[in-house]
Order: C-alpha cells, then sequence, then structure tokens
C-alpha cells in the first residue's frame, strides 16, 4: 500500500534564509529539526549525499542534497517502509517561501499497522514541532506551538523519549 504524507508551512522569508536553515539539518546548531523535544536527526558524514542515519527507530541515507532547494532521504528502516522523505523550498512568490516535508513509500501490512497505530502520530506531531520551531526563529509576534493530540501524549509516555520518532 502506498502512503503518502505532506506537511508544509508558508514563511514570509526569503528562500535563502530557509536555506540556511536546511543547511543545518543534523548539525550541533540545528534550525530546523526540533531536537529540544525529539530525538535528533543525526547522519554520519553530515548532509551529504550517501550520508547515513535517522532518529530513533527510523533509518535512511542521504540521496540528494540540493543547497537551497531539496534534500532527500531514502528509508533504511524499518524494512517495511520502502521509499523517501524530503525537505523541499518553493519560492511561492518575492519573500514568501514554503518549506515542505513529504513521505512517499510502500508497505506492507506490518508496516501499515505501525504507520497508523504509531508513526503516522509521531511523525505529524515531529513536523508540526519542526515547522513551528522555524516560525518561531524569525517571528517575535508570538510563539506557534501546535498542540500535540491526546493519543501523541499517550504514546510518548508509552514509548519513552529514546524511543520516539
Amino acid at each position: 500500500m502506498r502512503i503518502n504524507n505532506i506537511h508544509y508551512r508558508d514563511y514570509t522569508l526569503s528562500t535563502q534564509t530557509l536555506a540556511t536553515l536546511l543547511d543545518s539539518l543534523s548539525s550541533p546548531d540545528d534550525l530546523l529539526w526540533p531536537y529540544e523535544k525529539w530525538l535528533p536527526m543525526v547522519l554520519d558524514q553530515g548532509l551529504q549525499q550517501k550520508s547515513k542515519g535517522g532518529h530513533g527507530p527510523i533509518g535512511y541515507c542521504v540521496e540528494e542534497y540540493q543547497y537551497g532547494s531539496h534534500v532527500i532521504f531514502s528509508f533504511s528502516a524499518p524494512k517495511e517502509f520502502v521509499g523517501i522523505h524530503r525537505f523541499d523550498l518553493i519560492s511561492i512568490e518575492e519573500g514568501l517561501t514554503r518549506l515542505q516535508h513529504t513521505i512517499s513509500m510502500e508497505v506492507n501490512l506490518k508496516g501499515l499497522l505501525s504507520w497508523f497505530l504509531v508513526v503516522k502520530w509521531l511523525h505529524d506531531a515531529l513536523l508540526e514541532d519542526c515547522l513551528d520551531k522555524v516560525y518561531n526563529q524569525h517571528h517575535n509576534d508570538n510563539v506557534c506551538r501546535t498542540p500535540h493530540t491526546l493519543w501523541v501524549k499517550i504514546l510518548r509516555r508509552l514509548l519513552g523519549r529514546k524511543k520516539q520518532v
């Protein structure tokens, strides 16, 4: 079965500003990934092609990275997830840029069950925290914090921090 999952937010920021944030992904000073609330993204060679890593039980390899445009990862774990996830920077107009994260993968029955019962919920919360983090770094008008659902709170408590997506 095919799973497509997309999260995005439009920012009144230049593509160059968001490119700097994307370029920091998996670094000690990561400005994009919400490592403050979730397990960090770790890549053995940093953000470059063929770098391997992941976060928690989710493993992947950098397939392609183009500064100011996108990074594409291919899944390596769990074995039931066959496909990619990616971040894209899309210029909407001058000073308005979309940051988009997409998962596109095939899963077997076990993968489908784990996705719909656990992974999807944690993934969606993590991505919204990521998009909030970007917003909060560049807007002083108010703090953006997408609330976690009750199910996400239960899963986080049951799984403990070390096992979260």
